[in-house]
């Protein structure tokens, strides 16, 4: 077989079946890709660009970034990419962030969990009037079972400001907070169709909570919230007709909450359960599923769509970005993680439930101590009848100070965060020696975000394994350089690399010996 000599300056003749050929053309994948065959039929090659003379086995269309996740998931929230900048608790995820992405045509949550009513207010105003008339931005609500007026206070902010867009992570029921978010302003189109003023985003790990977000909300709810006049009886009667949610985020392996589950086997096993509840409810609209959780690479996120995910979601990566809301010193303990640096903890949120989270383990005692605490409460009914000798050492290694100061600085906190938390305690001994443990739990979360190199050992960084493969996939590229982390580049560089993939891998899949070298995308400065 004979092919010309193209004006690019590509390969020809027998150089198209070069391994090294190969892996530069896959990289080519805003070209069509056609497969060639050698005289006997039996060696295949690949030229891109314009079809060439000869016989052609194939050709593979231009493969874009954009068009890796599902179409609808675009079109709804009016953004060019399927990706998804996820919220990071205590504001790790900026207001910058979120607005950086809004701005490349992609999406950002903040991070409003952890956070009081003031800062969040203050974070949705900002983001408000920046991205005034944009619909491709949100703000987290979290799940709080120690705190359910806070929970609903939140969710009455996010309405009230008009926030588009809504990620609730935590929850293994629905409370009224969520379906609020969800029920609130469903109105009638012309056209008949039901919309939506709030887009609702779900995070779920188990089949049974998203059930739950993918039925419609419970009868009892929605009454309930008609009778406190938060809902119209129109509202309430439209949210029977729809899922609690449209986008379902299936999270694995994931830093912070998690129940470490694979997305291999997690993913198809909710898309399945998706397509049975469409079924069931006779629903018209599309619901899209995305993917969150050890997505830190091209070859992850590839996989993620290859599973069947509509859109991505990333995490612990963009804790290391420049417009991150965690410190030098935090961000610089990350870069230095592999995939085996993490470790589950007790959360402070759920302390009591015993509910855990994943964190970095590398260069931190956090959750050695964090679960010392957590087997102290178990094994205690008050503080008082802790044994003196792990009292002492609770004190000198744990607190730094003595239980009645922290409680005294616990109590300080709780009166003015939430009164009834700290008559409770009074009242209640067990109770007391919580809030007292968890102080140390939401203390460790802020030595890292401000950088306190005195608790530098008691660091919480939520972290997955995800942020290990990162830095080895980053190494000795650009993106090694902290200064050229931004949550908008790592985003383009790993969306880029995993259509890169997705290429290589459908060119195998028709015969071409695509060389290993052709999966392995080396980040570079994107626009």
């Amino acid at each position: 077989m004979s092919l010309l000599a193209r004006p690019d300056g590509a390969a020809t003749g027998s150089s198209v079946f070069a391994p090294e050929h190969i892996a530069a053309c896959v990289r080519q994948i805003r070209h069509p890709a056609h497969i060639v065959a050698d005289p006997t039929g039996r060696e295949l090659g690949l030229v891109t660009g314009a079809r060439p003379p000869g016989d052609v086995v194939g050709t593979l269309p231009p493969l874009y970034p954009e068009w890796l996740g599902g179409r609808t998931f675009c079109e709804a929230h009016g953004v060019r990419f399927p990706y998804v900048a996820g919220e990071m608790a205590n504001g790790i995820a900026t207001t910058r962030m979120v607005a950086a992405m809004a701005r490349a045509e992609m999406l950002g949550f903040f991070g409003a969990g952890g956070l009081a009513l003031p800062e969040v207010e203050q974070a949705v105003r900002e983001l408000a009037t920046e991205l005034a008339g944009l619909p491709n931005w949100g703000v987290n609500l979290i799940h709080s079972p120690n705190e359910p007026g806070l929970e609903h206070r939140v969710a009455g902010l996010l309405l009230r400001h008009g926030v588009p867009c809504v990620s609730v992570s935590a929850y293994m029921e629905l409370t009224p907070a969520v379906v609020l978010c969800s029920a609130a302003g469903l109105r009638r189109g012309p056209d008949g169709r039901i919309v939506r003023r709030t887009r609702l985003f779900a995070k779920v790990s188990r089949p049974e909570v998203a059930t739950r977000f993918l039925s419609p909300a419970a009868p009892d709810l929605l009454r309930h919230l008609v009778g406190n006049g938060e809902l119209s009886p129109e509202e309430a009667e439209l949210a029977a007709l729809v899922p609690v949610a449209e986008d379902l985020t299936v999270e694995s392996d994931s830093g912070g909450h998690t129940d470490n589950r694979p997305l291999g086997a997690l993913l198809p096993r909710i898309l399945l359960l998706r397509d049975e509840l469409v079924r069931r409810h006779g629903y018209t609209r599309d619901i899209r599923v995305g993917a969150a959780g050890g997505l830190g690479t091209p070859d992850g996120v590839a996989a993620a769509f290859a599973l069947g995910a509509a859109y991505v979601v990333t995490g612990s990566v963009n804790q290391v970005a420049v417009e991150a809301g965690l410190s030098d010193d935090a961000k610089a303990m990350l870069a230095d993680a592999d995939i085996a640096d993490v470790i589950m903890a007790p959360a402070a949120d759920m302390f009591e439930a015993g509910v855990k989270l994943q964190v970095l383990r590398r260069g931190t005692l956090f959750a050695q101590r964090a679960g010392r605490l957590h087997e102290a409460y178990e094994a205690h009914a008050s503080l008082e009848e802790l044994p003196p000798q792990l009292r002492a050492k609770l004190e000198r290694e744990v607190f730094r100070a003595p239980l009645d100061e922290v409680w005294a600085r616990t109590r300080r906190f709780w009166q003015q965060r939430d009164p009834a938390e700290a008559d409770r305690a009074e009242k209640d001994p067990k109770h007391r020696m919580a809030l007292v443990f968890r102080w140390y739990l939401g203390s460790s979360s802020r030595w890292a975000i401000t950088g306190d190199a005195s608790r530098r050992g008691d660091y919480q960084i939520w972290c997955g394994p995800a942020m290990g493969a990162f830095n080895r996939w980053t190494a000795g590229s650009f993106l090694a350089d902290r200064a050229e982390r931004s949550v908008v580049q790592i985003a383009l560089n790993l969306l880029e690399g995993a259509a890169v993939v997705t290429r290589a891998h459908q060119l195998r899949t028709y015969g071409v010996p695509v060389p290993s070298t052709a999966f392995a995308f080396t980040p570079r400065r994107l626009a």
